[in-house]
């Protein structure tokens, strides 16, 4: 039997087998990046009222109203940015949903896609099975810094669309201004438009503020961006995201959206635009919160070995491991032999950063996520420190 090659030749994520693995050896897992609290009582309740109430039947393709409305004013009132409710956005089933909407949208067979890596592993199939052809820049460690030159050297006449994440899931990066220009030149330079991730917007530590490229001079009607209720109100059960852009591109990504999911749940979408008008103190405090929990992690592991890179944003912590490898068979150990001994040895989940990369490489980093309640996050250390310095 055929079947869609792209699909067929994956195997099981990173992230299912690190959690069967942390499950089977009952393990604190930092690895998948979930919060282990729910968002605000109001936002669950008003989404409660309406399950028991109605409506329950299909809400328009588009989103209902009520929550479109809520989306135009939160992008106006963050970033000074205006979009038509009416035709300007489109919700949908989860970010992920939105990425696909986006991408089988705007891309044809044969055109270029430019993803960044280390990148959320959905991106690659998702371009792939729209039949586009997938260039990558990779951005180094430490600093992890996206330059002018890669983004020249990288851009060709055939390319179609550039995917930016910021801020950056796996490597906590919040592009900076002059990255942001960077990147607003090297598309003016080009025909290509910007498919932007920006699920973590509200979550930038240490007084950063997340800048959105549909901000920067001439670049709002070549964008899109891509939301998600589960991130900014700790929900991601709730698969309710959304895309905005311009009217032209966004038609079209209506048209691939309603024949995808075609609606999301009424009252998930009632509950987040209740959340986006009345709770938005929320995120401002998980973000305390994730700081906080930031700290400690880092603190903790360098006080046993671990190299740790600086987080400026999302949920997740990178640090470096070549101190703490061992030698097998003469050779040094890679990262993903190391998190799974870690596993099972140290009772700690973490994720190895190689799997954000097509290459496999580099393969000296790990990634823990701290979106956990601080508990949590002690206890992962302690093992750790008991594993690493006494083992």
């Amino acid at each position: 039997m055929s079947s869609n090659p792209v699909f067929a030749r994956l195997g099981t994520t990173i992230f299912t087998a690190m959690s069967a693995l942390s499950v089977r050896h009952q393990a604190i897992n930092l690895g998948q990046g979930f919060p282990d609290l729910d968002g605000p009582e109001s936002v669950r309740a008003e989404a409660a009222r309406v399950l028991m109430e109605g409506p329950n039947q299909y809400p328009l393709m588009r989103g209902v109203p009520e929550l479109r409305r809520a989306l135009s004013e939160h992008a106006r009132r963050y970033y000074g940015l205006n979009y038509d409710p009416e035709t300007e956005m489109v919700v949908t089933s989860g970010a992920t949903e939105a990425l696909a909407d986006a991408i089988f949208a705007l891309l044809a067979p044969g055109d270029e896609i430019l993803l960044i890596e280390p990148h959320y592993d959905a991106y690659r199939p998702l371009a792939e099975a729209a039949g586009a052809v997938v260039k990558t820049i990779a951005l180094a460690p430490p600093d992890w810094r996206l330059t002018a030159e890669a983004l020249t050297a990288a851009i060709t006449p055939r390319t179609r669309a550039v995917l930016v994440n910021t801020p950056v899931n796996p490597i906590g990066r919040v592009f900076d201004e002059s990255e942001m220009r960077a990147l607003a030149q090297a598309l003016e330079n080009s025909d290509a438009l910007a498919i932007c991730d920006e699920v973590y917007e509200h979550l930038c530590f240490d007084g950063r503020r997340h800048i959105p490229l549909a901000s920067l001079p001439g670049m709002r009607e070549r964008v899109v961006r891509i939301g998600s209720a589960g991130k900014i109100f700790s929900l991601t059960g709730w698969k309710v995201g959304w895309v905005m852009g311009p009217k032209a591109l966004m038609d079209v990504i209506a048209n691939a959206h309603q024949f995808i999911t075609f609606t999301t749940p009424p009252a998930q979408q009632l509950g987040v635009a209740h959340g986006l008008a009345d709770e938005m103190a929320f995120p401002r405090a998980l973000c305390e919160r994730l700081q906080g929990n930031r700290d400690a992690l880092a603190k903790g592991l360098t006080r046993i070995g671990f190299g740790v890179l600086p987080s400026e944003g999302t949920y997740f912590l990178t640090a470096r491991i070549d101190a703490l490898l061992k030698e097998e068979d003469g050779a040094n150990e890679k990262d993903r032999a190391f998190c799974e001994r870690m596993v099972r040895e140290a009772g700690v989940t973490a994720i190895p950063l190689s799997s954000f990369f097509a290459a496999g490489r580099p393969d000296i980093y790990v990634r823990f996520a701290f979106c956990k309640e601080r508990s949590v996050i002690d206890e992962a250390i302690a093992r750790l420190k008991m594993y690493f310095q006494h083992g």
